[in-house]
């Protein structure tokens, strides 16, 4: 009976969605715009601008997703996020409910609805160490041509064919502003390094910046991209301390969420206590939330180190 109910709320939403003519991406754009608008009253602006108070989780989280897309070049993808999201805030509940138990609805639907965001997360990670990468490459013989040659136009020039995207079109843009829009170095290298996320690579454009006045300064080039290399390294060796309890969590979460349907087949009275009951739907609601909890912090431990001034 609950399920035919639960197919009839379905079959009423989505009558509703066609006579109201709604699309459901445009009802996602509008629930999550509110989310992510910024507090209201003036005091609320200031103190969240002065971090004395902290947004929302779900609102922190939001922002982050979006700040994470931005940088990656998949900012379009956001709706597509936040409909999923919903719709993972949808099947949960419909889960919980099929399952009649009240303590899960909300540990579901608020676990699945985080599932995108994290996941986001979690490439922002691989994504930053692939730039870094780039940037290692990039870095060393752009800076390795301009000892040589005192000359940034023509060290890019040489060297232009050799890199990857998205570095490459960030030197190629830079090489097109001095050639065809300004000739003025330092308004070039100030917008350069603004086009990518990496405190390395900023420092780079700062003493590539007083390189211009100060060619004796050339030797602190070296060093800064000799940071990429031993962040490269202590990030490969945080890489292979942290594997070991991440496939610890993935073989203990999968062992939780499977014991259920086993136990069905081991004992049927058990399973049934463990279904059925208050206290048995109790313990189902506390492993679901103790596994979405802990993915969480396994998402937020396992980022890439990245170096800081």
């Amino acid at each position: 009976m609950t399920t035919i109910l639960l197919i009839a709320c379905v079959g009423m939403i989505t009558g509703a969605f066609f006579v109201f003519r709604i699309s459901p991406m445009d009802f996602t754009q509008s629930v999550f715009k509110r989310l992510t608008d910024g507090p209201k009253s003036i005091r609320d602006n200031i103190n969240e601008t002065t971090r004395r108070k902290n947004p929302g989780l779900l609102r922190r989280t939001l922002l982050e997703t979006q700040a994470v897309l931005k940088v990656t070049g998949k900012e379009q993808q956001f709706p597509s996020v936040c409909a999923l999201s919903l719709l993972l805030f949808a099947i949960g509940t419909g889960i919980a409910i099929v399952m009649g138990n009240i303590f899960l609805v909300p540990v579901l639907a608020i676990g699945l609805t985080f599932v995108p965001f994290w996941y986001v997360r979690f490439t922002e990670g691989h994504f930053k160490k692939d730039i870094a990468a780039e940037l290692e490459t990039a870095l060393s013989i752009i800076t390795t041509a301009y000892l040589r040659s005192e000359d940034l136009q023509t060290s890019v020039e040489e060297n232009i064919n050799y890199l990857n995207p998205p570095v490459r079109g960030v030197f190629h843009s830079f090489l097109t502003r001095i050639k065809h829009i300004d000739p003025n170095v330092d308004a070039a290298i100030a917008e350069l390094r603004g086009t990518i996320d990496n405190e390395v690579f900023r420092e780079w454009c700062d003493a590539l910046a007083a390189c211009q006045y100060d060619r004796s300064l050339k030797t602190t080039l070296t060093p800064i991209v000799a940071k990429l290399s031993d962040m490269r390294i202590i990030n490969g060796e945080l890489e292979n301390l942290v594997i070991g309890p991440r496939k610890e969590f993935i073989s203990m979460a999968a062992l939780v969420v499977l014991n259920i349907p086993l136990l069905y087949f081991l004992n049927k009275d058990w399973f049934a206590t463990l279904v059925h009951t208050l206290p048995g739907q109790a313990v189902l609601a506390l492993c679901a939330a103790a596994i979405f909890i802990s993915f969480a912090f396994v998402i937020k431990l396992t980022q890439p180190i990245e170096y800081k001034r």
